[in-house]
């Protein structure tokens, strides 16, 4: 499957943007000084619009080249779009930067088939061993061989409102069993008491997918996808049955499948519903967001999705990792590009989360930190970590991924039962 995707992918390239690479400079392709020491490294954090990102990247490089001073890093700098179109644009002529940005799972996919990213097992076995938390360099692999290191990484979590809890005598959950008390307890008292924009679709997968973690176990929705299980599972069929027994006590705010997540987000920070699902991409709003009143900002804390009937373990995330490093399989200074990527991955860890706010994909020690006490625990908590599943539409290929969307709303809108549900989602997988 991956392999066809991937000759499609290329010919796509190689057709629109022919013209593309006969224009572009000739200087843009593989820097090389004559002892061939000169690594090219392309990434997506312009001064302009990730200034503090930005600022790390020449901290890292500044002090690469200090330390292995017959180095020189040759940088450019693009935004997010203009580096994918350009990083399609050099795949078509091998002419890749020695280090570059990938994204995990589909979108390394092509690049892997096309023979273009090299191998990274070395790293990840050898200096980065135990450096990242766990299951996010999984996301940059391919048939168990690693081709990406992750730099940045979100889990979802359930953030809520404390104050709104204390009111009604309430504390965070532990079981599935509490979260649901703690759902009645809110609605007899004229509280909504979850907001969700299901409008967008992935944040209700997100609520499936911690119920078919907590009750068929973290690798059971994963093995469905790669097809090492299926997705008729009664384990997956009750998951369902699950997100349909929480509309029916309606625990989320009304009109939720016509609602956006920035809609939802909206009515979680002006106190209109105790509890929101959201990634730890939304930490800032919570902690060091001076736009947000500091009284809110206090008012808020997080669980961790609890055990559904004793099953479960909490340690277990559904997120996914952001960009990561890749190096060229065709560079002509491969050893330098693979030093320059470890290095940075080891840099990268504790400045990204004390400079940008930004959760790394390596472990960092929290407790040296200067940090706000959210970021402390979420920390903590990732380097206890014992699984991230992947968002499932990120795991699927496009066609199957609009096909879990589409039954993720019908599924909370109960226009689905939970048996078809499944039965869709195992079609459209068997017939890729």
């Amino acid at each position: 499957m991956f392999k066809k995707k991937a000759i499609t992918f290329l010919l796509s390239v190689f057709m629109l943007l022919t013209l593309a690479v006969g224009c572009s400079d000739a200087d843009e392709g593989q820097a090389s000084s004559e002892d061939g020491k000169t690594v090219k490294f392309m990434h997506l954090w312009p001064e302009g619009s990730s200034a503090q990102h930005n600022k790390i990247v020449s901290e890292i490089i500044n002090d690469f080249e200090s330390e292995n001073p017959d180095v020189t890093i040759d940088l450019e700098v693009l935004s997010n779009e203009q580096y994918k179109d350009k990083l399609k644009v050099l795949s078509t002529s091998n002419e890749l930067p020695d280090v570059g940005m990938t994204w995990a799972a589909g979108f390394l996919e092509p690049y892997v088939d096309g023979e273009l990213f090299a191998p990274l097992d070395d790293l990840v076995e050898g200096e980065l061993k135990d450096r990242f938390v766990s299951g996010t360099a999984e996301a940059y692999a391919v048939d168990g061989t690693t081709y990406g290191l992750p730099l940045e990484l979100n889990i979802a979590t359930v953030f809520y409102n404390k104050a709104i809890f204390e009111a009604y005598g309430l504390e965070a959950p532990k079981t599935y069993e509490e979260f649901q008390q703690i759902v009645k307890t809110l609605n007899d008292n004229g509280v909504a008491p979850v907001a969700l924009g299901n409008k967008d679709r992935w944040t209700g997968s997100l609520w499936y997918m911690y119920l078919a973690d907590r009750i068929g176990g973290s690798d059971l929705l994963t093995n469905a996808i790669n097809r090492s299980a299926s997705f008729d599972d009664p384990d997956l069929v009750q998951a369902a049955k699950e997100v349909q027994n929480l509309v029916d006590m309606n625990t989320f705010v009304k009109g939720f499948n016509g609602l956006s997540d920035e809609e939802a987000k909206s009515m979680f920070m002006n106190e209109q519903a105790a509890m929101y699902l959201i990634a730890t991409w939304d930490l800032p709003n919570y902690t060091t967001n001076e736009d947000v009143p500091q009284e809110f900002r206090d008012s808020v804390g997080y669980f961790n999705f609890p055990t559904v009937d004793g099953n479960g373990d909490m340690n277990s995330f559904v997120g996914g990792p952001g960009v990561g490093l890749f190096v060229s399989e065709n560079s002509e200074v491969k050893q330098e590009a693979k030093d320059f990527a470890s290095f940075f991955v080891q840099e990268w860890g504790e400045k990204s989360v004390t400079e940008a706010g930004v959760i790394p994909a390596t472990k960092v020690d929290a407790g040296s930190l200067d940090l706000p006490q959210m970021y402390v625990d979420v920390l903590n908590d990732l380097n206890q970590a014992s699984n991230l599943t992947l968002f499932a539409d990120v795991q699927m290929s496009a066609d199957v991924a609009q096909v879990h969307l589409d039954m993720i709303q019908s599924l909370f809108g109960k226009e689905v039962a939970p048996e078809d549900f499944t039965k869709q989602h195992e079609d459209a997988l068997s017939n890729e």
